[in-house]
């Protein structure tokens, strides 16, 4: 009867079941168009959840191929659909046809909601008829509304902690509260976070938090062990990245010795459709996340990538806790989030203080040079744990690529005669010394040894190295000056004493001066005097050649030689030489 207007609440059920069956439609269009949606749409609905019955028979379809690891594509669902005779149920090939261009527009979490919520308003009606109908009826018995409500209060309980987990009670049990070791904490893989902890790592630029945090927690996901920890039983990890691209993270992972079958209990979400996770649809989509990984500790790279707000708001960062973070803590999730420090690097992570309240440690890796990290936890709300990890990052390469399994980090050890801080003035000046760089050398050639080393530092660190070095060197010389180099490795310096003892001058030809001493007096004149009747020094003041029995110079006898250079036997110029 196309000429009979409906009355207006016919007309809005009209519309709202259009509007319904629209919601449906996205659900399966995006299903055979973004097959990697259909994971987040099956957490939230159930083939029960559509209202057309063809809907239900194509969604069924679809996750069949799925599950076979089928093509979820328009032509392979009516293929499957002729296959199992239950095309014409799903409305034909025209019908399918027509529901593929339904596409969510990558908000498949939005449409997969429309359709749940509308399927519990049908169930919570169906039900209120039902309790309806059972408490009136002639031979009903007393209670019996009440029993099919209960019924229905069951099972969407176990509905919806089948899907979000059992819902803890906010208020505290005190028998199992007191029965409970709160001080008996048991530290994960690595020993620098406590299950049900929140932690923030923060570094530098470059500084290598991505390099570390990742080979962490593939350990703990593979169960091997790190930074001197003992191996533990794998544990589910969820590592969700917006920071690095697909060929930087396959190349870490293989130098760090993964592979695809050696990735244990690792899930990794690379560049994540999700809401800013200040937002409660953000904390939401990370949570569904974390129950279809079914993980324990999840790791956010880099924070700052997840949210919408400004950073340097404290708002934004109570937004965080409210919307992500607290529902992480009440699910007793251990997590991590990677951080930049600030320009001021002395003030800790940049952006609002606000950031750092709400975690249980703050820790701050900081590169040396030359391999060497810091890890230095700089706010600690329990104290439990080591507080500071000395680290040397290790890495092989082949050319340009990095060796497979060839990068770790360990925890640096030294001899423990040696007290210098690794990665500090003192450190890099024992390793320059190692490396052969000349005491005296300038700017220009330690900068170059530094490159060598592959350590790191600026022109003014570079500066105030060289000093020292200098230093040291003038006040070695001042204590054992040698002027004359060795000639070949492994032979005694000619200016050397025969007895191997050090001479005491300070210059070559000049005595050993102190302050407040008269200077030096001149080396003796030849034998015989100078004419002017000056008397001859006896052969107790002057040395003498033991050979020919002339004096020798000052000079030459304290250089610890007893001969003139043409009497030595050595030289072949002694008068018996021939």
């Amino acid at each position: 009867m196309e000429n009979v207007r409906p009355f207006p609440h016919q007309q809005a059920d009209r519309d709202g079941l259009e509007e319904q069956l629209d919601a449906e439609r996205f659900v399966l269009g995006t299903a055979m168009n973004q097959a990697h949606d259909i994971r987040t749409m099956r957490a939230a609905i159930q083939g029960s959840s559509f209202q057309r019955p063809a809907h239900e028979v194509i969604w069924s379809t679809i996750l069949t191929l799925v599950d076979r690891g089928d093509s979820t594509h328009y032509t392979a669902v009516i293929a499957e659909l002729d296959r199992n005779k239950e095309l014409r149920r799903a409305g034909g090939i025209n019908y399918i046809t027509t529901v593929n261009d339904y596409v969510g527009g990558g908000d498949a979490d939005h449409w997969a909601g429309k359709v749940r919520e509308a399927a519990e308003l049908r169930e919570e009606a169906n039900i209120g008829r039902l309790i309806v109908q059972r408490a009136t009826a002639p031979d009903a018995e007393p209670g019996a509304g009440i029993a099919v409500y209960e019924d229905f209060a069951r099972r969407r309980r176990e509905r919806e902690e089948q899907q979000t987990g059992t819902a803890a009670s906010p208020f505290l049990d005190w028998n199992s509260f007191f029965a409970t070791d709160f001080g008996k904490v048991e530290l994960l893989p690595g020993r620098i976070l406590a299950p049900g902890q929140q932690i923030a790592v923060v570094g530098e630029g470059k500084a290598g938090k991505s390099l570390l945090v990742q080979e962490w927690l593939w350990r703990m996901a593979t169960g091997q062990p790190f930074l001197g920890d003992r191996a533990h039983a794998p544990i589910p990890v969820l590592y969700v990245d917006a920071e690095n691209g697909h060929a930087d993270i396959q190349a870490r992972l293989i130098s760090y010795g993964a592979g695809p079958d050696r990735m244990g209990l690792l899930t990794y979400a690379s560049f994540p459709p999700i809401r800013p996770l200040d937002t409660p649809g953000g904390g939401q989509d990370l949570m569904r996340l974390v129950e279809q990984s079914g993980a324990e500790v999840i790791c956010l790279d880099t924070v700052s990538r997840f949210i919408s707000g400004p950073e340097n708001d404290a708002d934004t960062w109570l937004a965080l806790y409210r919307s992500t973070l607290l529902p992480l803590k009440r699910a007793g999730k251990s997590s991590i989030r990677l951080d930049h420090l600030g320009k001021d690097s002395e003030r800790g992570a940049r952006g609002s203080s606000a950031k750092t309240q709400d975690v249980d440690h703050v820790w701050e890796l900081r590169s040396q040079g030359g391999g060497a990290l810091t890890l230095k936890r700089t706010y600690t709300r329990t104290g439990i744990g080591p507080d500071h990890f000395a680290i040397v990052r290790m890495a092989q390469q082949d050319g340009d690529t990095y060796r497979p399994g060839g990068t770790r980090h360990t925890l640096m050890t030294w001899d423990t005669e040696d007290t210098t801080t690794p990665g500090s003035d003192d450190d890099i000046i024992r390793r320059l010394d190692a490396h052969g760089v000349p005491a005296g050398a300038g700017n220009r050639i330690v900068r170059d040894a530094l490159a060598e080393l592959k350590i790191s530092a600026g022109n003014d660190r570079i500066a105030k190295i060289v000093r020292a070095r200098k230093a040291a060197a003038e006040r070695s010389a001042e204590r054992f000056r040698d002027p004359l180099p060795e000639t070949f490795p492994g032979t005694r310096s000619r200016n050397a004493s025969r007895d191997s003892k050090a001479t005491a001058q300070t210059f070559p030809g000049t005595r050993a001066e102190t302050p407040g001493t008269p200077p030096v007096p001149p080396d003796s004149p030849p034998e015989g005097g100078n004419g002017e009747g000056t008397p001859e020094q006896t052969p107790e003041q002057t040395p003498l050649c033991t050979i020919c029995e002339r004096p020798l110079t000052t000079d030459w006898a304290n250089r610890g030689y007893d001969t003139h250079l043409g009497c030595d036997p050595r030289t072949g110029s002694h008068p018996d030489a021939a």
